[in-house]
C-alpha cells in the first residue's frame, strides 16, 4: 500500500507501523515528532500505530542554529 511521508509516496507492508517505516527510512536516531494526518503520534506509541492505506505522515527533526 502507499503513505505519502514528507511529500513522497512511499510503499509500506499493510501491517508495518510507524515504527516500522521510520526504521526502515534510517531516521529512528534523527526523528523527534511524527504526525500522521495532522496529528502528533506520541514515541510511545509509534510501535503501535498500524498504518493505513493513504495515510499523509510528517516526521520532524529539530535543527539547532542561530
Amino acid at each position: 500500500m502507499v503513505v505519502k511521508v514528507n511529500g513522497d509516496n512511499k510503499h509500506v507492508s499493510p501491517d508495518d507501523t510507524l515504527y516500522d517505516l521510520i526504521s526502515f527510512l534510517n531516521l529512528a536516531d534523527r526523528v523527534m515528532a511524527a504526525a500522521v494526518n495532522m496529528k502528533i503520534v506520541k514515541k510511545t506509541e509509534w510501535s503501535r500505530y498500524i498504518l493505513k492505506p493513504d495515510d499523509k505522515i510528517e516526521l520532524l527533526d529539530f535543527v539547532g542554529g542561530g
